[in-house]
């Protein structure tokens, strides 16, 4: 594991980018709201495709400063495009790794973060080979919906009723490859006994099949 700073504007973020040998893809995790990289069902995915040979990179989209505040207001967490902005420059950073530059890269959003990468892969529909949403929040990706052709998978528990319906009321408006995986017996966090093993199953396969066969993006105009 390597602790990198992304820098963002006049700010940085801190992340843990895991490279396993040979590793043919990467993909991006997008926490959600109240998270952080240290998010424990996050680091179990990424270590589940770790061992598949994809490189993770678990970043902090806010700044300690902006966490702290956040903690106490919660004024950042539902800043979806704020959140997706800042996706996208840590996607162009990678652009600009030599160790990760070539790599396919896909993203993985969480809660809230599930509307952040979707807004994200929209703005870079070159850059960003697939997507998968775990518990997500489709529906705050609003109007940007129809503009997602990028292969998404959207994963819900079960018991997560009203987030099934998100989910669904999304798909109608978005584009290209789009499937839901209902996980039975998950409630939102995905806290059952073998309901996060599935998760991870389903997004390796996901990612297997995307970034494998996806061209490495060009590396000019940045």
């Amino acid at each position: 594991m390597i602790s990198v700073t992304v820098p963002i504007g006049g700010h940085s973020l801190s992340g843990d980018l895991g490279m396993p040998p040979n590793s043919h893809a990467l993909v991006l995790f997008a926490h959600g709201s109240g998270s952080s990289r240290h998010s424990r069902r996050n680091q179990f995915v990424a270590r589940t495709l770790e061992r598949r040979h994809f490189a993770t990179l678990l970043v902090d989209l806010l700044t300690p400063e902006e966490e702290a505040v956040d903690d106490r207001t919660a004024e950042y967490r539902f800043d979806i495009p704020m959140l997706a902005g800042r996706l996208v420059s840590v996607v162009d950073w990678l652009r600009r790794r030599e160790d990760t530059a070539a790599l396919p890269i896909g993203l993985f959003g969480a809660s809230t973060g599930g509307g952040a990468a979707l807004i994200a892969a929209a703005d870079r529909p070159r850059e960003i080979a697939a997507v998968v949403s775990r518990g997500g929040r489709p529906d705050l990706a609003g109007a940007v919906l129809p503009q997602v052709t990028t292969p998404t998978l959207l994963i819900v528990g079960g018991f997560d009723t009203p987030v099934i319906q998100m989910n669904r009321d999304a798909m109608k408006q978005m584009h290209g490859d789009v499937k839901l995986e209902i996980v039975p017996g998950a409630t939102h966090l995905f806290e059952e006994p073998g309901t996060l093993e599935r998760v991870a199953a389903l997004a390796g396969d996901w990612f297997a099949r995307y970034l494998r066969s996806a061209e490495p993006a060009e590396l000019g105009g940045f």
